[in-house]
């Protein structure tokens, strides 16, 4: 079990992702590492002008150790195509980095994760946002969302909306992205009839992130 509620003991003084990736490989700041296969730290390139910010990996990023790797992110990369946006070229990564599940007999089933490890977890996010330094950064879900700005903040207020990092922000003073917030590409896959509005809603949003680094 974890011998601390917060991962910044873990986080190097660095601003190098290779670097802050290999020391979260090592990260005890919450219990889910003990029943996860390994950390999901974010993927994509340093220069990156957008930041994507998920949830948490899945079952599939969880055994492969890469975000968005599994169907929500095949939905992700599909809508960020019709987008205008270059999967390839933006910053992709998780508000928890480690799979929070139930068992059901030989099956995982993904459980929300809980605020204390979001705000456990919110060190390596910073770290990420301080070497990244995105222009645009888009929140996926409510639980991205609410990494960001608080456990009050509500995505269906908000939606559309251009907004700045709060103050105090997740990362240092010198970091201040266009924000956006939007459904996750997992609401989709469980939206059932209401799936093609939910996508379309969804490409709308990143239309308009894309409109923002133009």
């Amino acid at each position: 079990m974890a011998t601390t509620s917060t991962a910044e003991p873990y986080v190097p003084a660095t601003d190098r992702l290779s670097e802050l990736a290999a020391a979260a490989a090592g990260c005890r700041g919450c219990e889910l590492y003990a029943e996860a296969t390994q950390t999901v730290f974010g993927r994509g390139p340093a220069a990156a002008t957008m930041m994507l910010v998920g949830e948490q990996p899945g079952d599939v990023e969880d055994q492969r150790g890469e975000p968005f790797v599994g169907p929500a992110g095949k939905l992700l990369d599909r809508a960020l195509a019709e987008a205008g946006i270059d999967p390839a070229r933006s910053y992709l990564t998780n508000a928890v980095k480690h799979f929070a599940f139930t068992r059901r007999g030989t099956r995982r089933i993904h459980q929300t994760p809980k605020r204390g490890h979001v705000v456990a977890c919110r060190p390596w996010l910073a770290a990420e946002l301080r070497s990244v330094r995105p222009a645009v950064l888009v929140a996926l879900g409510a639980t991205a969302s609410q990494s960001l700005f608080g456990p009050s903040f509500r995505l269906s207020q908000h939606r559309g909306e251009v907004l700045h990092l709060p103050d105090p922000s997740p990362a240092d003073a010198g970091v201040d992205p266009l924000v956006l917030v939007t459904i996750h590409p997992s609401a989709i896959l469980r939206g059932g009839d209401a799936r093609e509005e939910m996508y379309a809603g969804l490409v709308a949003d990143l239309r308009q992130a894309a409109q923002l680094l133009d």
